[in-house]
């Protein structure tokens, strides 16, 4: 194999290496084997990833990595570098179907008949794509990449094969392929760091930057923790001073919760719009998610898939129900048992601490007061880590078939517990105990010490393990970067190979659906809680940063339209603030005075006035569009022309009656 660099280059693109018939090609993506690989078993590999598409293979451009790692050490033989033409990958971003900007303005579907009249496309096309979207054409080429009449993978009897099946997910499922990533971009990734995290300036994020580098799906959530943190700007700047003028009386909440309740409505309804204009600059809003291949891990008895026709594993969906019933939930509400018994010893400890400091006031038993709060807000972060481990195990073991379908069970299960172990005390002291100065306390006490344990956990402690176990790497690192040499490109590889695998936005999410709760909730006794919010989020608008520019592996693109899941969650927890706060301003002395003699006739206005609110919000979601409207006028117009192109195609071909069974391609409309 030949590596070459060009001269004087830095950019991490001007590296190249030959494939067998001794083409030069960008290493865009990389494949790592088991070090005991069968031999047969990798030339298969590299044999269909290079066959031409016609005879069932990928057409890339790979390579074998035979060069050893840092200051001299032997590496895994088995790593795969993968690259590709560029005509190739213009062929693939229509095969995933990539949209880009028209002349004309609006954002269409990419064809490579049609790529003149595509905005940025000049001459050949270099440049025409980001990198982090030729990985993505790369790697879902990869996982495309389908077995023929295969019995099982060469070298290993026991990995069974069979027509249709995807060969980098059995690869997977069978420990032979250990990982697939897309490398770095040094130069860009120095650019992006220096503009993003590396100095401190009051300007929103790089958002196309990020989306360019790191995809839409990643830009996305940056995107929703920026416009989340300046949401909360407002509610920090009357929290202040509402905080300040009632330091001594904890009962004068009610214009605050009043507040919280309009901003949690509009809050989301406004995030709606401005992530469908984000996903419309991006390509995504519009564009069709392809057919969801099953998981690596999904597994059942041969069967034929009644949509592609395809044999794949079939699992019964009784079975999966009867896991989800008889052991999943029955598990769930055992560890709320648990997780409401931890709470009843936490509230004997504040009292026992309480006693004591009524019978000796000082300054120690004082801060013994906050004690209790602290324990129990660490025990709830460990509760809440050892929870997710079970939960991804017991929804892994009901095996399900989509990705998505895994995601959304595993997204359910945590919330619930979440949402319980964190809220739970604060629900028993505001509305059993109605103790609003404990209440107070509690909040400031678990909000605190829960951002500094996830700050430590999620940016300290994995750079401090990453430094750890990649300190030769970074000594030999910083030697190069000393005598301004480019590090070698084996060794870039079996650098970034050791890094820690990023996995996914859910505890980014989590952390923010979380403290959404706090603020949107119990912010009204404790104003103070908004400001340690905005506090927070700068903070992790840097640490995330930084993680994902220098502590894990570049994550693949993912061309997301929305955030998901996650905007119901916040959507049900605006709901249950609702209901919170009109209980919370019912408790209030001063709502209280108005009916001294009959507690019913309180609980009934508040449970109207709860109503009412409920029902305005769902009417000012309704009236507020999700959709820009000029956004909406590109859309249907895009729609208008497709169904115009589609009606002359049918007329072409003599037929008098059509239905639009398939969505038409750019080329069809502009015919």
């Amino acid at each position: 194999m030949v590596f070459s660099h060009t001269e004087g280059g830095k950019m991490q693109s001007d590296w190249t290496v030959s494939d067998s018939d001794g083409t030069p090609f960008t290493p865009l993506v990389v494949l790592e084997l088991a070090h005991d690989a069968n031999a047969e078993a990798v030339q298969w590999l590299l044999s269909r990833i290079r066959d031409k598409q016609q005879d069932g293979g990928s057409e890339l451009l790979v390579e074998q990595l035979l060069a050893g790692g840092p200051d001299g050490e032997k590496g895994n033989p088995n790593v795969l570098l993968v690259g590709s033409s560029l005509r190739r990958l213009l062929d693939g971003a229509e095969d995933v179907g990539l949209f880009k900007e028209f002349n004309d303005g609006s954002m269409r579907g990419f064809t490579y008949s049609n790529r003149d009249n595509f905005k940025d496309f000049q001459e050949d096309g270099d440049g025409f794509l980001s990198v982090a979207e030729c990985q993505y054409i790369i790697k879902h080429e990869l996982d495309t990449l389908r077995a023929r009449d295969e019995a099982n993978v060469p070298g290993y009897p026991k990995a069974k094969l069979y027509p249709g099946k995807s060969i980098i997910r059995r690869l997977q499922s069978k420990s032979i392929l250990l990982q697939v990533f897309p490398l770095h971009d040094k130069e860009e990734l120095k650019r992006l760091s220096f503009s993003w995290y590396k100095k401190v300036r009051l300007s929103f994020q790089p958002l196309d930057v990020i989306r360019h580098y790191f995809g839409e799906g990643l830009a996305l959530y940056f995107g929703f923790l920026e416009y989340f943190t300046l949401a909360m700007v407002p509610m920090a700047l009357i929290g202040i001073p509402y905080y300040l003028w009632d330091w001594e009386d904890y009962d004068k909440y009610v214009l605050f919760a009043v507040f919280n309740l309009v901003w949690s409505t509009v809050f989301l309804e406004v995030w709606k719009r401005t992530s469908a204009s984000l996903a419309y600059g991006w390509g995504t809003l519009s564009r069709q998610k392809a057919f969801e291949e099953p998981r690596a891990g999904f597994h059942g008895v041969l069967g034929f898939n009644p949509v592609t026709g395809r044999e794949e594993p079939i699992y019964p969906n009784s079975r999966r129900q009867l896991r989800i019933y008889l052991v999943s939930v029955p598990f769930v509400v055992l560890c709320l048992y648990l997780s409401f018994c931890i709470m009843m010893v936490y509230f004997d400890m504040e009292t026992w601490c309480l006693a004591l400091y009524e019978l000796e006031p000082n300054f120690w038993t004082g801060v013994l007061l906050f004690v209790p709060s602290i324990i129990y807000a660490v025990i709830i972060e460990v509760l809440n880590l050892l929870y997710r481990y079970a939960a991804e195990f017991l929804t892994d073991w009901e095996n399900y078939r989509l990705e998505s379908s895994y995601q959304n069970h595993l997204v359910l299960k945590v919330l619930v517990f979440n949402f319980f172990n964190c809220f739970a005390s604060l629900f028993y002291i505001a509305f059993v105990m109605q103790d609003m100065v404990l209440l107070r306390q509690s909040l400031a006490t678990l909000l605190i010490t829960s951002q500094i344990l996830n700050q430590i956990m999620e940016a300290f402690l994995p750079y401090w393990l990453q430094r750890r176990r990649n300190k030769k790497a970074h000594r030999r690192l910083q030697k190069v970067a000393k005598k301004e040499q480019e590090l070698p490109l084996p060794q870039q590889v079996l650098l970034e190979s050791d890094m820690s695998t990023y996995l996914g936005t859910f505890d980014d999410y989590l952390e923010q659906f979380l403290l959404f709760g706090y603020v949107s909730l119990f912010s009204c006794v404790y104003p103070l809680a908004a400001v340690l919010v905005v506090l927070n989020n700068i903070t992790e608008v840097y640490s995330d940063a930084f993680k994902m520019c220098c502590v894990f592996k570049r994550p693949f693109a993912d061309p997301a339209s929305n955030i998901g899941v996650w905007q119901l969650a916040f959507e049900t927890m605006s709901v249950i603030a609702v209901v919170t706060n009109c209980a919370l301003i019912g408790l209030s002395p001063q709502v209280k005075a108005y009916f001294p003699e009959s507690d019913t006739q309180l609980i009934l206005l508040v449970v109207c006035v709860e109503h009412i609110l409920l029902a305005s919000k769902f009417i000012l979601a309704f009236v507020i569009p999700d959709v820009p409207k000029p956004i909406q006028i590109q859309l249907a117009r895009l729609e208008f022309e497709s169904l115009e192109a589609l009606k002359k195609k049918m007329r072409l071909h003599g037929r008098k009656s059509w239905k639009p069974l398939v969505p038409l391609t750019s080329e069809e409309t502009r015919r």
